[in-house]
């Protein structure tokens, strides 16, 4: 495989995983060894830890956070800038995977110098290693890679396209548009994509185009047979505060864990049980005794502070 091992003056990782970062590459030599791809939204730093760290091999900063990090009804109203912020954040918790970012609506629809100038500024200023386009943009993909932007593109079911689609739809549900989609596919690779998103497309019809195709393709909604698998860190997680789609599978309740956390903190906060003595900084007992004297003595209350300042100037030194 491309690999990049890690050099010796890295932090050491907390689990038993290869510490070979993960390229373009890499991905399409996963495709020839039959090793499936797995991938994971994610749009902060602390859940891009998370998921670099349980050995995901792409992480997207999607554009889906507009959805449900920013609370929008769909994913056109995220910005460059904001996606910008998200992908820095992101970056600096991945040491392994392969960190992609959306380009979102609007950044790439008009002259193609102008979605290689947004694209160049995901990888020279927030750090990602790939962008992610949707459509069969040939020209682009083109113009990109002669930039060395390393491009995944994203066919089917494509959010961004949500009104002209009249909604979140299956596609290529007819053997026409299953023949037009493969063509796409097809011509996104010659024009050097490193891999492609399926989203939202019949099993038969993503198999078929996975198995025709020089490059990996990581499917969302599109069976089992692609390359690789994909989900939204949050649907995955049960963040997302809306029923699931048909492909999504929760792997664990974290609504329901951070409401139960959350609802208990207030209770012990109100009944005063939070903090605890323990969980509190003490002055020297020096400071104590005289914290106790009556206030009303001035003399006593300048020793006191004389006291305080000294010791508990040394005490929190030692924190």
């Amino acid at each position: 495989m491309s690999l990049i091992e890690f050099s010796a003056g890295a932090s050491p990782a907390p689990r038993s995983l290869s510490l070979l970062k993960v390229t373009m590459p890499a991905l399409a030599e996963m495709k020839r060894q039959g090793k499936p791809i797995s991938a994971l939204t994610a749009y902060d730093y602390a859940t891009a830890r998370l998921v670099d760290e349980a050995g995901i091999d792409l992480i997207l900063v999607g554009d889906s956070l507009a959805m449900v990090v920013l609370g929008h009804e769909n994913t056109l109203a995220v910005t460059v800038d904001e996606m910008l912020h998200h992908t820095r954040a992101v970056r600096r918790g991945v040491r392994r995977a392969l960190v992609v970012a959306d380009m979102p609506f609007g950044s790439y629809h008009g002259a193609i110098g102008e979605g290689v100038t947004n694209a160049v500024r995901f990888l020279k200023e927030a750090g990602a290693e790939a962008v992610k386009i949707e459509g069969p943009r040939v020209e682009l993909v083109r113009a990109l890679v002669e930039a060395e932007v390393p491009v995944v593109g994203h066919l089917g079911l494509t959010p961004q396209s949500v009104h002209r689609m009249g909604g979140y739809r299956v596609q290529a549900r007819s053997i026409d548009a299953g023949l037009r989609l493969q063509a796409d596919a097809f011509a996104l690779a010659t024009a050097g994509a490193g891999a492609i998103v399926l989203e939202g497309i019949p099993r038969e019809a993503a198999g078929a185009i996975t198995a025709a195709l020089p490059i990996p393709t990581i499917g969302i909604g599109a069976g089992p047979d692609c390359d690789g698998q994909i989900l939204v860190f949050h649907d995955l997680v049960n963040l997302t505060f809306s029923p699931p789609a048909k492909f999504v599978r929760h792997y664990g309740d974290a609504s329901t864990l951070f409401r139960s956390a959350i609802e208990h903190y207030r209770e012990d906060v109100e009944h005063h049980a939070f903090p605890s003595d323990a969980e509190s900084y003490h002055l020297p007992e020096a400071a104590r005794r005289l914290f106790s004297i009556d206030p009303d003595l001035s003399d006593a209350r300048d020793n006191a502070d004389a006291v305080v300042n000294s010791d508990a100037r040394e005490e929190m030194n030692q924190f």
